[in-house]
């Protein structure tokens, strides 16, 4: 019997190793339109995410603690965005009948798409730290942000989320599944074991667990983080001084923000399952909105990146 059961089990496997993605509910007549706005929207992160990235990494001026740690969030950006919107284009040219994916590219799909959502808190966290000891700490920042300090925060933000995303991924991947259709139009983590029959009490109590955990800890830490620059910039008469701490901190909060409404929008959605349409914009928008406007807000507010990028621009423009 148990025999029986294993080969039907492995057969229903290998049966839907295939799996049918719903896609984007677009209007047959607006879908080039549609393709034209995403591929516009993949080339411009893409193109100003690099061009932070490579001034950074050029400039010396520029490899200081604060910009070595921001590097971690276009590297992010880029791996959100390319996970997703390429296969988005490719199932918009696609008949809705012909939307395939083979099974572990689902599962790799659902990696990456909430490793980069988790990355986007665990990055800001670090990004947090640093201010916090800059502001807080300006004589001691130096002997606290070091090199050594930049690689250990910096694989801490990656080593958590990989670790948790991991777990989460994991436990749906060891599900078999007797339903072969992705209802969503990206594959994450509750389109995956919303494929299987079996029991998945331990994917939802898991899920809940590594939502609130790491909203939580993101949340309190940078509002924990602010409370105490807040104070010091109270304290502080040096006008100067405040005047560069709000500056700086506001681009971080500014960015923390669009990327906390961006992501809290799809879950409260998910409340009103009538409002597909929505449901799935405001989860496509998550990979575009932070991802396009975070280089734009650090590159122009910040004064050091911007005035290297004009400096490039203007030695171009003269060859």
């Amino acid at each position: 019997m148990c025999v029986f059961f294993r080969s039907q089990m492995d057969n229903t496997t290998f049966r839907y190793s295939l799996l049918l993605v719903e896609g984007m509910k677009i209007p047959p007549q607006s879908n080039h339109l549609a393709f034209i706005f995403l591929l516009i929207a993949y080339i411009f992160i893409m193109v100003f995410n690099i061009g932070i990235l490579i001034q950074i990494s050029t400039e010396k001026s520029l490899h200081e603690p604060m910009y070595i740690l921001f590097c971690q969030l276009p590297m992010n950006d880029m791996m959100g965005a390319s996970t997703v919107i390429p296969r988005i284009l490719k199932d918009i040219l696609t008949d809705p009948s012909g939307r395939y994916i083979g099974y572990m590219d689902c599962v790799s799909q659902a990696f990456f798409t909430h490793l980069y959502g988790t990355n986007a808190h665990t990055i800001l966290m670090i990004m947090a730290f640093d201010r916090y000891v800059a502001i807080c700490n300006p004589l001691r920042y130096s002997s606290i942000m070091t090199g050594k300090m930049v690689v250990k925060l910096s694989t801490v933000a990656w080593g958590v989320s990989f670790v948790m995303v991991g777990i989460l991924i994991a436990l749906t991947a060891r599900l078999s599944h007797c339903r072969s259709v992705i209802q969503n139009h990206i594959c994450d983590n509750p389109s995956l074991f919303k494929l299987s029959c079996e029991s998945v009490v331990i994917n939802n109590v898991y899920g809940l667990t590594f939502t609130v955990v790491l909203l939580t800890s993101s949340m309190g830490s940078v509002f924990v983080t602010y409370v105490r620059i807040a104070m010091i910039c109270i304290k502080s008469k040096n006008k100067a001084t405040n005047s560069k701490a709000i500056k700086t901190c506001s681009t971080h909060l500014t960015v923390y923000l669009i990327m906390l409404i961006c992501g809290f929008l799809p879950i409260i959605l998910h409340r009103f399952p009538e409002n597909l349409e929505g449901r799935q914009m405001s989860t496509l928008l998550f990979y575009i909105i932070p991802c396009s406007l975070n280089p734009i807000i650090y590159g122009l507010q910040s004064k050091e990146i911007r005035q290297k990028i004009f400096k490039r621009f203007t030695k171009i423009n003269t060859i």
